[in-house]
């Protein structure tokens, strides 16, 4: 994706070409194109929607872009065919330990059927994100948290005002951050935002402020104003940052992984890090992992491990690349039955055969595992993903053996879930 840095000020272009000469130098061979400078005239044809106020030109680079939920979905599938064996909506409750406090394997509740059952290995990893000191408080309560959660907010906006599929990047915001506005999925993605909280939630919500930030900051840099009316999602994650030193900002704070051992237990904890050097962290803990449980040393063959989906041939134009090969077995589902071909709403990508492979072979359970986890959906548009929830739910009714309460009370905690996906004062 080309990324475009406006420059206001004479001393800017230089100065951020300079930077991103030794971000060229430092990706090498890995890049995806070099930087250059750019006069204001190719800035505005690229990005149309840019202020041309006071526009001195500006400096361009090209960066990646991936969506994190198809690539976590194929991971999973990965693991799946070389024999790992996956559980979903199964909640850990406690460790089994033997007489000196080693652990043994974990307790853990299935959520639907609320069955409890054991699980015994001779190493268990806690991979939990910002969720790990929960985990290590079980095993032991007087661990020290090591957790420094921090929200991070994005504002989906129409296709419009990114039109050119061109991203912009504005190195200095009131906070000193970096801020990023995005062509994603045919909406513009712009933050985001650095708040420490005090404890990590499974549904996280932006807080008026950093919309306001969002909003005032990306405004200096749109010809058209951006309001809250324009927002059709607001989606909130929170960074499991480990703590370095007590009241250092977020902001400051390594975005590395750290692995911690807990002597007595043998609970092996990776916390931090991020999707870009996801790989690393995933060595760097198996081979600790290998340690631990007495494996036989031998080298880590998932470094150019190609994952479930792979298509060195895909094509971004088609709706359904995001399946890489599995997208010829999503469209046999449409040749069955040319209904499942349709969208489930019109403002929104998703088919009804999306739906069909999510729940069949995607361990899809709920209407939220379809629209915000196997795809965008509810990123993209609340509204609309609130509006496509009964068809959703009975397309996995009808998978799954579910009856009519099922998709009740589906549709009706779905559309709860949207509305705080949705800025609440519109003005």
């Amino acid at each position: 994706v080309p990324f475009f840095v406006p420059s206001y000020q004479w001393w800017e272009s230089p100065f951020y070409g300079i930077g991103l000469r030794i971000y060229d130098m430092l990706a090498g061979r890995f890049g995806f194109g070099k930087s250059s400078h750019v006069s204001a005239s190719e800035m505005l044809a690229a990005l149309p929607s840019l202020n041309p106020e006071g526009l001195l030109g500006g400096t361009k680079y090209y960066d990646g872009q991936f969506d994190d939920a198809r690539l976590a979905i194929n991971l999973a599938t990965t693991a799946a065919e070389h024999g790992a064996t996956l559980v979903n909506y199964a909640r850990v409750e406690g460790f089994s330990k033997d007489s000196s406090g080693h652990i043994l394997g974990v307790e853990v509740q299935e959520l639907e059927s609320q069955e409890s059952f054991l699980c015994r290995a001779q190493v268990v990893v806690n991979a939990t994100g910002p969720f790990a000191d929960s985990l290590r408080q079980i095993d032991d309560p007087t661990a020290k948290k090591i957790i420094a959660p921090s929200q991070g907010v994005h504002l989906v906006l129409d296709h419009s005002f990114l039109p050119n599929d061109a991203a912009i990047m504005v190195p200095h915001t009131d906070d000193g951050r970096l801020l990023f506005a995005i062509p994603w999925h045919g909406v513009a993605v712009i933050g985001t935002t650095d708040t420490a909280i005090d404890e990590s939630v499974l549904e996280p919500k932006a807080q008026e402020e950093e919309i306001d930030f969002i909003l005032e900051n990306a405004n200096r840099y749109l010809k058209r104003r951006a309001t809250r009316s324009d927002v059709r999602s607001v989606f909130t994650g929170i960074r499991p940052l480990v703590q370095v030193e007590k009241g250092e900002s977020t902001a400051a704070l390594s975005r590395e992984h750290a692995i911690l051992i807990n002597p007595e237990s043998g609970l092996l904890t990776v916390a931090g890090g991020k999707w870009t050097t996801y790989r690393k962290m995933a060595e760097d803990v198996v081979d600790q992992a290998a340690t631990l449980a007495g494996l036989q040393d031998v080298p880590c063959p998932t470094r150019r491990l190609k994952i479930h989906g792979h298509h060195a041939l895909g094509d971004s134009r088609d709706a359904l690349a995001i399946y890489g090969s599995d997208a010829r077995k999503v469209r046999s589902l449409i040749g069955l039955d040319v209904r499942l071909g349709k969208k489930v709403h019109e403002k929104l990508p998703l088919v009804a055969a999306e739906v069909i492979w999510a729940t069949r072979f995607e361990m899809a359970r709920r209407v939220e595992d379809v629209l915000a986890r196997r795809t965008r959906c509810l990123l993209l548009d609340a509204r609309a993903a609130a509006e496509a929830a009964p068809r959703v739910a009975d397309l996995m009714a009808q998978e799954l053996g579910f009856d009519s309460n099922w998709v009740k009370a589906e549709v009706e905690a779905f559309q709860q879930l949207a509305q705080d996906y949705l800025p609440s004062k519109l003005t």
